[in-house]
């Protein structure tokens, strides 16, 4: 099968637009803020090469989430560009996509950037169905994991509905899971068991205490107060956590303890970037 390369057609497109209308144009902010009406054009305008079908039909007239599934699979095979129109139209076709989006990310043999195109598509379709696998997912992950990564931006989309599974996964999970669920339950107080789980991991992880401040800032605890007080004190102290303890602290009401860095590599390259 040949792969149609739209984003080179787009490309052309708009070169050849801009072309015709530059006595119109002012400046490039002014074609960057008309690049989604180009492309809304491009989209549904008749093309030579595609037998006068707009790119828009061209997507419109392939009905099975199956077929387009293994199209996007044949893009990214081909290494030509994944068309937008493509993803586009499965999120369109909404329901009928689900199973057929899920199948695929579930299944480890498949390319991982594949993967994370389903994630993607699952969230803009508004499942939740994958929601406890995603858990799952967050409890044995690693620091540095996309797909993970993907799926707990997905748990954070899917609200409150998430919470109670995330609330459950918080003794099973792994310090960085922990941190990473708790990084979307920090956003919902009043369950006092994110309170007692972000203190516990700020206690054990003081390399990790910057972000773990900025949960505890949003959660809105005031109990956190005396315990960043403390830490924001300590001796070593480095700039950029204190930046974010003092912000933590400043959320909560309190007022933060004047410090100086004056020795501190992190400030003093700071610094220097504000330097005429």
């Amino acid at each position: 099968m040949t792969y149609i390369d739209f984003d080179q057609h787009f490309m052309d497109f708009m070169h050849a637009w801009l072309e015709e209308h530059q006595d119109e144009l002012l400046d490039i902010a002014q074609v960057e803020q008309m690049m989604p009406q180009l492309y809304e054009l491009f989209s549904n305008s008749p093309m030579p090469w595609l037998d006068m079908q707009t790119p828009v039909a061209y997507f419109e007239a392939i009905g099975s989430p199956t077929q387009l599934i293994e199209m996007m699979l044949g893009y990214l095979g081909a290494d030509v560009p994944l068309p937008d129109l493509l993803l586009m139209r499965l999120v369109e076709l909404d329901a009928e996509s689900e199973q057929p989006l899920m199948n695929l990310l579930f299944d480890t043999q498949t390319d991982m950037e594949a993967r994370m195109i389903c994630v993607r598509l699952l969230q803009d379709i508004g499942s939740t169905k994958p929601m406890r696998a995603y858990i799952d997912w967050q409890i044995v992950r690693e620091d540095h994991d996309d797909l993970a990564d993907f799926a707990l931006e997905s748990l954070e989309e899917m609200g409150e509905q998430a919470v109670p599974a995330m609330l459950e996964a918080l003794n099973e999970a792994n310090d960085i899971g922990r941190e990473a669920l708790l990084s979307v339950l920090s956003r919902y107080p009043g369950h006092p068991q994110v309170y007692t789980s972000l203190i516990r991991l700020f206690d054990a992880l003081p390399e990790r205490q910057a972000i773990l401040a900025a949960y505890l800032g949003r959660l809105g605890d005031e109990r956190a107060l005396p315990v960043l007080m403390e830490r924001a004190n300590e001796e070593g102290l480095k700039y950029l956590d204190y930046i974010e303890l003092r912000a933590a602290i400043e959320a909560l009401g309190g007022e933060a303890p004047e410090r100086t860095f004056d020795h501190d590599p992190e400030y003093d390259a700071l610094m220097g970037l504000n330097e005429p």
